[in-house]
């Protein structure tokens, strides 16, 4: 990657090169080191929400297996650009049967979000790392293991990565504000924090967004450029609403669309992060159980292409006879 590119991307500027410099997930790190050294591996999956890792340990164990050599061994793919079975036979299988460069008996082959290869493409995929697997190892990335086929996930050694715990994220903050120079407040990472949900990418691309034209910034800032809601904005829009005050909670919610940008899945998923929290909101457990329920079920409408606003103000609808309920 370009200098220039490097000194304006932090996430880019700030990844780990090697594995011993990857944080969190020590399991993970201590297992592909182990392979490095050996020069020996299986083919990998790695599975786990976006921002946790993942094609950042692919990198790392490139840099660490091949040294300088490592771009001339290693090729990124994104099933999400490249899905059909056509990308297997001609980009995949051209790659995967050339000989590897330098000392290290087999290339790497990075395929990002592969759960979105479709089933046919996948029965190709497994026949070529049955065929090619003495030149070429395959690390798959996906967010749903379940999305990849048996015979895939068979051959493959699992690596489950999890959401980055608070702590781990807040101290990679303070160490890219320190070095770039910026002053942070507890309370504009605190923003920060709630809005990246242990992604990672998210908290830095967040970080360098709020600090892009001030070099100090507090909490009142953060919340000017996230435009996902954070906890306090919908705890107040979901006590609003149980306490039978529906026009009012959709006028909360019109603002959350309009003044913050945010999306009906975004709002969703706040409130579905809100109503299974321990404490979550005031209402007995069958209550809360019928409303994750049906959080579900307009997140299913949601993905099927209804109207954010609308199945929105559903669930509000929803929360407000709840409260009228409990009257």
């Amino acid at each position: 990657m370009p200098a220039d590119v490097r000194d304006i991307v932090w996430v880019e500027k700030y990844r780990p090169r090697t594995l011993s410099e990857m944080v969190g997930h020590p399991e993970i790190v201590a297992a592909l080191t182990a392979y490095a050294k050996r020069r020996s591996m299986p083919h990998l999956l790695f599975a786990g929400p976006p921002g946790t890792g993942k094609t950042t340990a692919a990198l790392a164990l490139a840099h660490d297996l091949y040294g300088d050599e490592w771009r001339e061994n290693f090729l990124e793919l994104n099933a999400s650009d490249e899905r059909g079975i056509d990308t297997v036979r001609t980009t995949i299988k051209s790659y995967a049967r050339s000989a590897p460069i330098g000392g290290t008996g087999f290339k790497l082959l990075f395929l990002d979000e592969a759960d979105n290869l479709t089933a046919e493409a996948q029965a190709s995929l497994r026949r070529l790392m049955e065929r090619y697997a003495t030149a070429c190892r395959f690390i798959l990335s996906c967010n749903y293991s379940s999305r990849i086929i048996d015979p895939i996930q068979s051959r493959c050694a699992l690596f489950r990565f999890r959401s980055y715990p608070t702590e781990v994220l807040r101290q990679q903050l303070e160490r890219i504000a320190s070095a770039e120079h910026r002053k942070v407040a507890p309370a504009a990472f605190d923003a920060i924090l709630d809005a990246s949900e242990g992604d990672l990418r998210r908290a830095i691309n967040l970080l360098q967004l709020a600090t892009a034209y001030r070099d100090s910034v507090d909490g009142t800032s953060v919340r000017e450029v996230i435009t996902t809601p954070l906890r306090d904005e919908v705890e107040r829009l979901f006590r609003t609403a149980l306490s039978g005050d529906f026009l009012g909670a959709r006028e909360q919610l019109f603002r959350l669309f309009v003044d913050r940008g945010a999306s009906g899945e975004d709002v969703l998923r706040a409130l579905h992060s809100y109503v299974v929290a321990d404490p979550g909101p005031p209402i007995p457990p069958t209550q809360k159980i019928d409303l994750v329920a049906y959080l579900a079920e307009v997140d299913f409408r949601l993905a099927q292409g209804a109207s954010d606003r609308i199945q929105l103000e559903s669930v509000l609808a929803k929360v407000a006879l709840l409260g009228a309920s409990r009257a």
